[in-house]
């Protein structure tokens, strides 16, 4: 068995010890099978002659002047005690000068826990819910370790070192942004891969250079690896971002192909985070990952206090009502709501159309371009209220949503925490409304369970049932 080196020094490889210095063919992958098709070369990058035809002439201009060279010193942060400042962590120039531009100065508590060990190369699983700051936390230590082991030999076209799995196609979009904005000094290549967009441009986009950083949702994954687009044989670093919202829609199978396809697990670095920690997550985590370090960050309060959170005692024909009228108050200047399933989320945003409120609607069954430009919109101000189901609730960070309502109780609790929390964030406080109606107010006290409180159930205002 090959053990990977923890600390300073490269990582072995997942080869044997007869392997050549030439470039790897296809075959080597244990996915790539088929002799008629090989792994493109990643192109030069050395000046091509132009065509022949009318010279040029030259514009005179002054040389630009070249930037200057940006240090860790140009960013001050003062020690504090009981926090960890990214300075203290031995981060790459590139990456630091990326944590500069975002403002970021101490560690979340699950990036001061976890980082110290994931930098050092060894395995992680971390529990935290969303906000807390962990998408830095793997984006930091992938980006880290591919600056400080750069790789040997030729390197090939649709060869990522390092891939990170979400469940939903919101998340990907997120996390990649996140990565660019993490990574824009660092000159490494992030590409997503999402079903509900076009096949060929996305296989454009992966093969136009080399890719070191794949995000990808694990149904398009698939179709990349069974067309022999992509092959994971070369990945170092593995990420399972939400495995349990991945468990819980139906995703393990297909990820479990997926971990299969990439090196053995005592020959990457896997890092899974969750939520909770089910006796099911814990049993892939087992089976995933090596030697692993548990990182868990239990927050203070399972519902952030920055978020007003309000339950309206409603009949089932009073909601609607209810709603419009927030809707059209001077409050409710950026709106998420909430309903439990496609079709409830299809008909109320039917209606809201017809009362005259222009609302977008974001759901498993819009299709892909269509939700990318719902969301823009909404983000921007251009539309001030968003109907939704989950899909929105984990992974959509909006800032400046002033209320968030649910239409429908969520069955799941966790799904009223993940909702509640798209409202109250960056420091900003925010109002959470839920009807409780006669075929859903049962589900309120497990709900409160999971707070730890109990909700105070009021009836609307007189002015929000006119």
């Amino acid at each position: 068995m090959i053990k990977r080196l923890l600390g300073g020094g490269s990582r072995n490889k997942a080869t044997t010890p007869d392997t050549p210095t030439v470039p790897t063919p296809a075959s080597a992958s244990p996915a790539a099978d088929a002799p008629q098709q090989e792994r493109q070369p990643g192109r030069s990058h050395g000046h091509s002659d132009r065509g022949a035809g009318k010279p040029r002439r030259k514009r005179a201009s002054r040389a630009a002047e070249p930037p200057a060279p940006w240090s860790p010193e140009d960013f001050k942060v003062e020690p504090v005690e009981g926090k960890t400042r990214f300075h203290d962590l031995g981060l790459r120039d590139e990456i630091m000068h990326g944590i500069a531009d975002l403002g970021f100065q101490y560690c979340s508590p699950i990036q001061a826990a976890i980082l110290p060990q994931t930098l050092q190369g060894h395995d992680a699983i971390g529990k935290a819910q969303t906000g807390t700051g962990k998408t830095a936390a793997f984006l930091i230590t992938l980006f880290n370790d591919m600056l400080s082991h750069p790789p040997e030999g030729e390197r090939f076209l649709g060869e990522p070192r390092g891939l990170v799995i979400a469940p939903t196609r919101e998340l990907v979009m997120q996390i990649a942004a996140d990565a660019d904005d993490l990574g824009k000094h660092t000159g490494l290549k992030v590409v997503t891969l999402i079903g509900g967009m076009d096949y060929q441009k996305q296989l454009n986009r992966l093969h136009t250079d080399i890719v070191d950083l794949v995000v990808a949702t694990p149904g398009r994954l698939i179709d990349f690896l069974q067309r022999r687009d992509l092959y994971l044989d070369r990945v170092e670093s593995l990420v399972l971002d939400e495995a349990d919202r991945m468990l819980d829609m139906g995703f393990i199978p297909q990820v479990k192909r997926i971990v299969r396809a990439t090196p053995q697990k005592d020959c990457r670095q896997t890092l899974l985070f969750s939520a909770t920690f089910t006796q099911d997550i814990l049993n892939l985590a087992q089976q995933w990952t090596y030697q692993p370090v548990t990182v868990e960050i239990e927050p203070d309060h399972v519902a952030t206090d920055s978020v007003d959170q309000k339950v309206y005692l409603v009949s089932s024909e009073e909601r609607f009502r209810v709603l419009t009228n927030l809707l059209r108050s001077d409050e409710a200047n950026s709106v998420i709501v909430f309903a439990n399933r496609r079709d409830q989320v299809r008909r109320l945003h039917e209606r809201l159309r017809k009362a005259g409120v222009a609302a977008g609607i974001l759901s498993g069954e819009i299709h892909q371009s269509k939700r990318t430009s719902t969301l823009e919109a909404f983000k921007q101000g251009r539309i001030k209220v968003l109907v939704a189901t989950d899909v929105a609730g984990r992974g959509i960070h909006v800032d400046g949503v002033s209320h968030v309502v649910n239409y429908n109780l969520p069955e799941d609790p966790d799904d009223y925490v993940h909702r509640i929390g798209r409202t109250g964030r960056a420091g900003a406080t925010g109002t959470s409304i839920s009807f409780a109606s006669e075929d859903d107010a049962f589900l309120l006290p497990d709900i409160e369970a999971l707070l730890g409180e109990r909700l105070e159930c009021t009836h609307p205002p007189k002015e929000l049932l006119a």
